[in-house]
């Protein structure tokens, strides 16, 4: 079983079970068995739900394409029936949902089994998953090092080798930069794409995965992107499955590249070398490359990324704090979600919609250079994988000096709400991963996934876990 589990991505993991040649349940308990022996190491599984698991595979699951196999929700704006919903914050820490959210119901129907959640940084307002509630997530290529974040979680759990992917969301990189630190494929679909959460922060937030490869990220995206009545936000669905995409032949497109930060600053040599790196690459593979990038008006752009969460967030903490029947205390809230939460109760609904008129301008401005281009390649990260502790969360100071560096190349894209995908392509001179983006324009992972699988094809990266985990 430490074989087929450690070898095979989810979709061929999942072949394995519907083939016979293993069971739903075995694989299940390999999983619970997994979180019990590298769970305590890498801290990224905060919940489990072992014994409703194994009943529900008892029982019977849905025979969809994922049938058996196992599965995590990230801890932020999605519930699982009996299990907390936490958000990373103390102040959530016993508010359990009495139903599923609308894409885990989606999970289910495909055959996932749900095992728990994953960790992840208070409101995920942090690049890398620290919370004072649960402590640090662990990186398992190094452990002295951050998985990301906000789906630090998620992507420790899924590179130590604990499940073959997990759900994710990113309303400001939260699946790319994990996904970049950990060696993992981390998909931002488009806005409307997959289920929305929060509506307030539907705008800049998409759900979905990180994933071992880009096949996966295909898959479980077709079994959550059907619209559903009463989602703040829908989209042209796609003209085909996106599975089929995976190997289809992307033809010669027009490629630009980027290696600063919308405001020029450069970005470390070593996320700078990758993206050169897969520039030739894709020069080889007949596509026209050349550097070139969107004009970014960065005067527009702070309006939106500081306002669109942060008024999600506030608004679930005074429902919070009504139902509880209180004030807020001081230790309900981490530092910077005491400041995020303290300067956004002083914005009035004008604010919000200038927020919303910016973003759209924002969008316009961005999305017109990919009249010209297919897809622009650059860093998903400005900087190498941090040390835990660099973005403390209990220090506002922390995150104001080092924050922007890690979601500086990522944010632009929740904010025009294009699609976007991390893939695990380079190292940097420490022998850890480092990730290279690519983004594509409005609606068009079809040509994401192309493009993806045809690199991965080109320069295939181990699926198997870290483990033992180093440091």
């Amino acid at each position: 079983m430490e074989e087929l589990f450690d070898t095979r991505d989810m979709t061929g993991l999942a072949q394995a079970i519907s083939g016979g040649e293993v069971s739903a349940r075995e694989v299940v308990e390999f999983a619970l068995d997994r979180i019990a022996q590298r769970n305590p190491t890498v801290n990224a599984v905060v919940a489990t739900r072992a014994d409703e698991v194994r009943a529900e595979v008892d029982a019977g699951l849905p025979a969809g394409p994922l049938h058996g196999v196992p599965f995590a929700i990230k801890d932020l704006g999605a519930d699982v029936a009996g299990l907390p919903t936490t958000n990373g914050s103390r102040l959530f820490a016993d508010a359990t949902a009495t139903a599923d959210s609308p894409i885990v119901s989606a999970y289910r129907r495909a055959g996932l089994a749900v095992v728990g959640k994953t960790n992840t940084p208070e409101w995920g307002q942090n690049a890398s998953t620290e919370p004072a509630l649960f402590g640090p997530a662990r990186n398992p290529h190094d452990l002295d090092r951050s998985p990301g974040g906000s789906s630090g979680g998620a992507s420790a759990a899924v590179a130590a080798g604990i499940l073959p992917a997990a759900h994710a969301s990113d309303g400001g990189g939260s699946i790319r930069i994990p996904a970049a630190m950990t060696g993992l494929v981390g998909l931002k679909p488009s806005r409307g794409r997959t289920c929305a959460g929060n509506p307030l922060g539907a705008p800049l937030s998409v759900q979905h995965a990180v994933t071992r490869s880009v096949r996966d990220s295909a898959l479980l995206l077709d079994v959550v992107s059907a619209p559903r009545i009463g989602d703040p936000v829908t989209i042209v669905q796609p003209a085909r499955p996106y599975s089929e995409e995976v190997g289809a032949d992307p033809g010669m497109l027009t490629i630009a590249t980027m290696t600063c930060f919308p405001d020029g600053r450069p970005v470390h040599d070593d996320c700078a070398a990758a993206v050169e790196d897969i520039a030739t690459v894709l020069s080889g593979l007949g596509h026209r490359v050349a550097p070139g990038a969107p004009t970014f008006p960065l005067d527009d752009m702070a309006a939106p990324m500081s306002t669109g969460m942060a008024v999600s967030m506030t608004a679930s903490v005074d429902a919070r704090l009504a139902a509880l029947g209180r004030g807020l205390r001081d230790d309900d809230l981490e530092a910077v979600g005491r400041m995020i939460y303290e300067r956004t109760k002083k914005l009035s609904a004008a604010d919000f919609g200038v927020a919303l008129d910016k973003l759209a301008a924002v969008a316009g401005t961005v999305g017109a250079f990919f009249a010209d281009h297919d897809l622009l390649l650059l860093p998903t990260l400005g900087a190498l994988t941090p040390p835990l502790g660099l973005l403390d969360a209990g220090s506002v100071e922390a995150i104001w000096t080092h924050g922007a560096v890690y979601g500086g190349l990522t944010s632009p894209f929740n904010i025009t709400g294009q699609p976007a995908i991390s893939l695990p392509l380079g190292t940097d001179r420490d022998g850890m991963p480092v990730g290279v983006q690519l983004v594509a324009a409005f609606g068009r992972e079809d040509l994401l996934i192309r493009v993806a699988a045809q690199l991965e094809r080109e320069r295939p990266w181990p699926i198997t876990p870290v483990w033992p985990a180093r440091g």
